[in-house]
């Protein structure tokens, strides 16, 4: 008789302590760097040329790539190691932006020059943002997803959103050289700390008979979110709710300054009670989690957009407008790092880059069409109208979302946790 040997268990995951930590300084660092980026380069640009378009053609050239680039960054990021293509993106970025800085020393400032960095940025931030929501859960534990996630969502309002704006506006006006020399030093910062990450952090591709290409692992990516029925409703979900966040961000200028009456003043505190929200969703999303559980999270994401765009449609107290924009940036939060950690948990490693990809395009793909169609409603029956038309938009998603972002569904996923 021979004996056979027991099979052997897997090899436990380590997790080490400082993962969390590192992202979220890393992020903090980062989107610090990117926040003041958003102010310095149209700014530069104001330097070259007199012309609303050619300097409104840089945000653009900013965000373009995030249209055309990242199905095949997803790609990208489920077949190489994810840390390095963060170090090498954020590398990127520094060499960019040092790049930028000798141009404005010397004298040598040009928009071509400008719409090229702001291209290789836009680029860069594609990479990063996906590569780095992908590898958190090889960096942290199941357990620990939801908190890792409202810290780095935190993270990333406040220094984009806030702090980087800020401090980009302060740097610019104490000189150029000045406000790039400190985004590159930044860059390095995060170059560094990405580094201190610890675990595996390259996916593990299927074994399959078939040669693999670029465009069948997108098609593969597609299918996936497609024949997911959970990670789908939310993608659609993420995409109407886009949309009306577009369109009332569209909206608020002429609307806060003419039918509200505010000033420069008044339209700048209704903006920032987004963000205020949103940095009240990061630090109560645990909490609220635990409290109201998973599924009313999100749906209180879903209301908190419909009071955001019908307030505005039936008031006129700033207040109430403010109190409704309050609760719009809380509850994105609130579904931002929820929907993360969810899909962290139902996505295989070898397509998580995909998977975030395909979501993110058609989930924040819709922000110009939002845009336009507000513009065009305002103008065919006024503001009020196009925020009631959005508004009622997002009321549709209260029955679908409810049938299929179940209790069970939810539960399975949880379970399922890799």
């Amino acid at each position: 008789m021979t004996a056979v040997a027991p099979p052997l268990a897997p090899t436990p995951v380590s997790y080490p302590r400082r993962n969390v930590p590192v992202l979220v300084g890393f992020t903090a660092l980062t989107n610090l760097a990117d926040g003041v980026l958003k102010v310095a380069l149209p700014l530069l640009a104001v330097t070259v040329t007199s012309s609303p378009g050619q300097v409104a053609a840089v945000a653009v050239a900013l965000s373009l790539p995030w249209l055309l680039a990242s199905l095949h960054v997803g790609v990208l990021t489920d077949r190489v190691d994810r840390r390095l293509l963060l170090s090498l993106a954020n590398a990127a970025r520094l060499l960019v932006v040092a790049g930028l800085l000798f141009a404005v020393v010397t004298g040598a400032l040009t928009m071509p020059l400008l719409y090229a960095v702001a291209v290789l940025i836009g680029v860069s931030d594609v990479v990063v943002s996906t590569a780095s929501a992908a590898l958190i859960p090889n960096a942290v534990a199941p357990s620990g997803r939801l908190r890792a996630n409202a810290w780095i969502t935190g993270a990333e309002t406040v220094a984009n959103e806030f702090a980087g704006p800020a401090l980009g506006g302060l740097l610019i006006g104490l000189g150029a050289a000045l406000s790039l020399g400190a985004t590159a030093a930044t860059y390095a910062l995060g170059v560094g700390l990405i580094a201190l990450l610890a675990g595996r952090f390259t996916p593990v591709p299927v074994a399959t008979d078939q040669p693999r290409s670029v465009n069948g692992d997108i098609r593969e990516g597609l299918r996936f979110l497609w024949h997911h029925r959970l990670l789908w409703t939310m993608t659609i979900a993420v995409s109407v709710m886009i949309t009306g966040w577009s369109a009332w961000l569209a909206l608020l200028p002429t609307f806060a300054t003419g039918e509200l009456g505010l000033g420069a003043t008044g339209y700048g505190l209704l903006l920032s009670a987004i963000g205020i929200g949103g940095v009240a969703g990061a630090v109560l999303a645990g909490p609220i989690n635990r409290l109201i559980g998973t599924r009313m999270t999100l749906l209180a994401d879903i209301f908190g957009t419909i009071a955001m765009l019908a307030l505005p449609a039936f008031v006129d107290e700033p207040w109430l407008i403010g109190a409704a924009a309050f609760a719009g940036g809380m509850g994105g939060t609130l579904w931002s790092v929820t929907s993360r950690t969810i899909g962290q948990n139902a996505v295989p490693d070898e397509l998580r880059g995909r998977y975030l990809a395909t979501a993110r395009v058609i989930g924040w793909g819709t922000m110009p069409a939002g845009a336009a169609l507000a513009g065009v409603l305002a103008e065919l029956w006024g503001p009020r109208v196009a925020f009631a038309v959005f508004a009622l938009a997002a009321a549709t998603l209260i029955v679908p979302f409810l049938r299929v972002v179940t209790p069970q569904a939810l539960a399975k996923v949880e379970a399922e946790a890799r």
